[in-house]
């Protein structure tokens, strides 16, 4: 059964619930510091129990036309900035994983950068030329992950992670 807010309550149909909205994330502390305590706290296996399952259903697609082959055996961290929480993950036998500890190139920005990139509303390119996203250490491998993500077509909703 899924959930859905009525029309009037969606911030792009309604000017009060989007100004409400962009007041509140101007005054209201970051949630990043509580998000980094809760990070810390799940054991690596229920991180992997909650996100792989899902990760492999959005890029199901581009996994089985091999797009992601070219990263077997590699290590990528997505980090919002300051270090927690993050991710780290990896692909291997044609699943994408969560793995412990740093990446071989991670990406780093902020809760608002990553959530423009998941949505898709900007260029990622201009996310990075604009250093709300930043790429560490394997540049390269940094740049072919974005290049793929940008390339395929998926969808980021809350439908597709938990449900079939």
């Amino acid at each position: 059964m899924a959930l859905s807010l009525p029309a009037a309550l969606l911030p792009s149909a309604n000017p009060l619930v989007s100004d409400s909205l962009a007041l509140l994330s101007e005054y209201l502390p970051s949630p990043v510091p509580l998000l980094g305590a809760i990070d810390r706290s799940i054991p690596v296996p229920v991180k992997q129990l909650i996100a792989e399952a899902p990760l492999n259903r959005i890029f199901a697609e581009a996994i089985a036309d091999g797009d992601f082959d070219d990263f077997e055996g590699r290590r990528i961290r997505l980090e919002v900035n300051g270090g927690q929480p993050g991710i780290t993950f990896g692909f291997w036998a044609g699943r994408l994983r969560v793995l412990e500890g740093p990446g071989e190139a991670t990406i780093r920005g902020s809760l608002s950068a990553f959530k423009t990139l998941s949505e898709r509303k900007q260029d990622p390119d201009q996310l990075f030329f604009q250093r709300r996203l930043v790429i560490e250490g394997d540049t390269e491998l940094g740049l072919a992950l974005k290049n793929l993500l940008d390339s395929l077509e998926w969808d980021f909703s809350i439908r597709q992670l938990f449900f079939f």
